[in-house]
């Protein structure tokens, strides 16, 4: 069956909307896996097939980009692995870490090794770039991989020449760039409707008080989102990893005091926003005197949730206006408390 076919078959059950966009592109996807699966000749004297080129899919939040990264990957039958890219970075921080142990002089070099041994095909999902030292290691490992006739499809946000946009030492990433737009097919999915955004259309973003029946409405929103999925997101920002606790395909789950107890700043704040296109934020407290440095930090991740058009869920002690009434910085909270009834809006972040 290809891609178009399995596409039509869930249109006419009634589980998808058929999308122009979204069609616009199955025969990149139907040609990435006619190539996959044509048969290898090999031989003495048989000429080495030509490379495949892979795909590079970006466009807006909630395009459907994932879904028909998917809907390929589960059609080729050829051995294969699906990451998350961070979840991806995550894994092969702690292969080369191992690597290290053993004093390989060359940490990727194991990896790439690992990977050019077990697939043929490699699916990433959401691919940012946020730190210097992933950007190096993303480089030299796709170079190995594209050599060894690894098939790359990849899903983003952003077009090639954006990603680590204003990055420290971006010059240094240039050539990656090169390399993508060399080796893989870049598309953009340029639908004008927001699946995702249809999917919480309704959806209530806003529980407070905080009590047994919020914290239940709060577990039904994320199993509508994650489906049960789940595992820990880490973001390297600036040579240091934060870790938040759930993620599952662009979804993140935290409490209050996982995101704004820590010492955290602006600039993970924004890794956060980068990596998530949405939140769900769980107790925050009321805010004050008691507690000005997290009220401090929230209000800088408001701010980078807001600019980011990440959507927020959340439970709260109170309602925006109310959450921080007394002492230094309640002038300024008023835009943060602005900002959360603004993001609670059926049409925020499309």
């Amino acid at each position: 069956m290809t891609v178009l076919e399995a596409y039509k078959d869930a249109v006419a059950a009634g589980k998808l909307t058929e999308d122009p966009a979204q069609l616009g592109v199955m025969g990149e996807l139907d040609r990435v896996k006619s190539e996959l699966e044509r048969p290898v000749k090999r031989g003495l004297f048989q000429k080495a097939p030509p490379p495949i080129k892979g795909l590079y899919m970006w466009g807006g939040v909630g395009r459907g980009k994932s879904m028909l990264m998917d809907m390929l990957y589960s059609h080729v039958d050829v051995p294969k692995q699906r990451w998350h890219f961070h979840a991806f970075m995550q894994w092969v921080h702690a292969e080369m870490n191992e690597a290290r142990k053993r004093n390989v002089d060359d940490a990727i070099a194991p990896v790439a090794a690992k990977l050019v041994k077990d697939i043929r095909f490699l699916a990433f999902d959401e691919m940012q770039i946020t730190d210097i030292t992933d950007a190096m290691i993303v480089g030299r490992l796709f170079e190995a991989l594209f050599a060894a006739g690894v098939v790359i499809v990849t899903t983003s946000n952003r077009v090639p020449d954006d990603l680590y946009k204003d990055g420290l030492n971006r010059d240094l990433f240039l050539p990656f760039i090169a390399l993508i737009k060399d080796q893989l097919v870049v598309h953009h999915l340029t639908s004008e409707q927001d699946y995702r955004q249809g999917r919480l259309s309704g959806t209530k973003r806003y529980f407070t008080p905080i009590n047994a029946e919020s914290r239940a409405a709060i577990d039904d929103v994320w199993h509508d989102l994650a489906h049960g999925n789940c595992a820990p997101l880490t973001l390297r920002v600036k040579g240091r990893e934060v870790v938040f606790p759930q993620f599952h395909n662009g979804v993140a789950r935290a409490k209050f005091f996982d995101v704004c107890g820590k010492p955290l700043g602006a600039a993970d704040y924004l890794a956060l926003a980068d990596a998530v296109r949405v939140l769900v934020l769980e107790d925050i407290p009321q805010l004050g005197r008691q507690n000005f440095n997290e009220a401090k930090r929230f209000v800088t991740l408001i701010d980078a949730l807001y600019e980011a058009k990440v959507q927020l869920i959340c439970s709260a002690a109170a309602p925006p206006e109310m959450l921080y009434v007394e002492g230094e910085g309640t002038f300024e909270f008023e835009r943060t408390a602005s900002r959360l009834r603004e993001m609670q809006a059926d049409d925020w972040g499309g």
